[in-house]
């Protein structure tokens, strides 16, 4: 089957519809159903003790195995041909959040851009960790840049390249890895150890493509040669294997600086700056990064659009 189509076909409902607010009302979301059995598994095995470690490893096998053995027996069902490509998109389109990420970064540039910093922090805090009290203009705008980044990759970019690869094996199994991350691959004294596998296998998965989102961001760059300049210098310096390469990328892509120190609910965390010697993001940068993250993202649904005829060809 042409796993590439059924990703073209996922992009595009998404693009249409998003995730539509009555249909979450009335059935929820996969995402939330993997999230409602991890959260079952951890309250009744994540306990103080000996084996705590390869407890959270059975948990996270337990969860991505039972993902993707129901997302193969699907799809083993699905006819063959168009019509199973066009099944099998309707069936990944829960699983991409193109539109949804763009929604959620518009919430924070509209009020930022109108000077309404209290409506900017409100916005941030649904898409980042960090207290958006302690947050000015500059913070909030770099916070909603760096989530518009990081999550480019581990919520589209990553679940597309899955999906390509083994259809909706791949882009569930990603998103029920993503979400065992999400959820218990903390530093803190409840998941060091307990999400200790959960943390690893996602920084496994996405080694390829939060490279490739770096390069979607360079791709689309008004200075393409800045861009990947900061991005292979300052990657590697980023706390996470993955997340400095989109975030670099689209940090040397607008001209400003991202990450460097923030404050969480219960310690500051000194991180250091990507491409430090720019300025600060300002709140019209906001709106910069969301039209750097639409050419970024129609680049690689043309990628991935030219695979699916490649491989109806070939």
């Amino acid at each position: 089957m042409n796993f590439a189509a059924m990703m073209v076909v996922a992009i595009g409902i998404d693009l249409a519809l998003g995730w539509p607010d009555a249909l979450y009302k009335r059935i929820g979301h996969p995402v939330t159903w993997i999230g409602a059995l991890i959260a079952r598994l951890e309250k009744g095995w994540n306990f103080k003790g000996r084996l705590r470690r390869l407890r959270g490893v059975l948990v996270a096998l337990a969860v991505i195995g039972t993902t993707v053995v129901i997302a193969l027996a699907v799809q083993l069902w699905l006819p063959s041909g168009w019509p199973g490509v066009l099944i099998g998109g309707v069936l990944a389109w829960p699983f991409v959040a193109l539109r949804s990420m763009h929604d959620h970064v518009a919430a924070v540039a509209k009020p930022l851009i109108a000077g309404d910093l209290p409506g900017a922090r409100q916005a941030v805090s649904m898409i980042v960790g960090r207290d958006p009290s302690q947050l000015d203009q500059p913070g909030v705008a770099r916070a909603a840049l760096e989530s518009l980044a990081e999550n480019s990759s581990d919520g589209i970019v990553a679940p597309l390249f899955w999906g390509c690869v083994a259809g909706l094996p791949g882009i569930a199994g990603y998103k029920a890895i993503n979400t065992l991350d999400s959820m218990i691959g903390h530093r803190t004294d409840r998941y060091e150890e307990f999400g200790w596998a959960s943390a690893r296998i996602d920084d496994l998965v996405n080694l390829i493509p939060a490279r490739l989102t770096g390069l979607f961001f360079v791709l689309a760059a008004p200075c393409r040669a800045r861009a990947l300049a900061v991005m292979t210098r300052d990657a590697r310096s980023h706390r996470s294997p993955n997340a400095g390469w989109p975030e670099a990328a689209m940090a040397g892509a607008l001209a400003i600086r991202l990450s460097g120190p923030r404050i969480y609910a219960d310690r500051v965390a000194n991180e250091p700056w990507l491409n430090g010697t720019a300025p600060d993001p300002r709140p019209a940068d906001l709106a910069r990064g969301l039209a750097l993250y639409r050419r970024a993202m129609a680049g690689m649904t043309l990628v991935i659009g030219l695979v699916a005829v490649l491989w109806s060809v070939s």
